[in-house]
């Protein structure tokens, strides 16, 4: 199963028909209840030890608290891709009331807020794990120029790196409980030394890692399939 968000209702009933497809005797990577069940945003909330400071609310007070004790923080909808709709915002941004009002639409849709982390400048690292295990190289997404996002889509540059110690911490640690829910394949976000964002449902950057290290990433996905099968 492999569809771009945003996660919504139409998103949800593929799922359901995947899994009517699933009791016909149809094998379905990722196993389409643990994509339902599992949110992109949400999820590192399992795992505290990894996440930066973390607030998810659709409450506009909520939020103007979260920035003014952290100063400087990111805003992003819980459904969206690609750097859709994030925000960075300071306590003295002049545009941070308008800015929460457009994301919270009136107080019908939650937000999460993280604090910035300035490592950013150096990458928004994508981890894929494959069948349980990590593959050895990420791809550190650059912004560019006066962007705050590194997200390719969002005009960043993939570099491929080999993972950092604390890298392979937590992609180590995530990796055997995330394939026991029937997730083939996982991309994890790392900034600096935090987990960000743990996505299920169209994790990129094969090829860009292939290309850059000569490790065969999709050959590694094909052995874990086959071995799932």
């Amino acid at each position: 199963m492999r569809k771009d968000p945003p996660f919504d209702a139409e998103y949800v009933a593929s799922t359901w028909l995947l899994e009517l497809a699933q009791r016909e005797g149809a094998r379905v990577f990722n196993d389409p209840r643990a994509v339902r069940d599992h949110s992109e945003k949400l999820a590192i909330a399992k795992y505290p030890m990894f996440a930066p400071p973390t607030l998810v609310t659709r409450l506009a007070a909520q939020l103007q608290e979260f920035i003014d004790a952290n100063a400087d923080v990111v805003l992003k909808p819980l459904d969206g891709m690609g750097g859709q709709s994030v925000f960075r915002v300071t306590d003295r941004d002049p545009n941070r009331n308008v800015i929460i009002e457009t994301l919270i639409a009136r107080g019908c849709k939650s937000v999460m807020a993280q604090r910035y982390i300035p490592e950013i400048r150096d990458g928004d690292k994508r981890i894929l794990l494959i069948g349980g295990k990590v593959v050895p190289h990420c791809l550190a997404r650059i912004p560019k120029a006066g962007e705050t996002r590194g997200n390719l889509a969002a005009g960043g540059t993939g570099v491929a790196r080999p993972l950092s110690r604390r890298d392979r911490e937590i992609a180590e640690a995530l990796a055997p409980e995330l394939a026991r829910t029937g997730l083939l394949l996982v991309g994890l976000d790392v900034i600096g030394d935090w987990l960000t964002e743990i996505n299920v449902t169209s994790p990129t950057c094969f090829r860009e890692i292939s290309d850059q290290t000569g490790f065969d990433v999709a050959g590694m996905f094909l052995d874990a399939l086959e071995a799932a099968v």
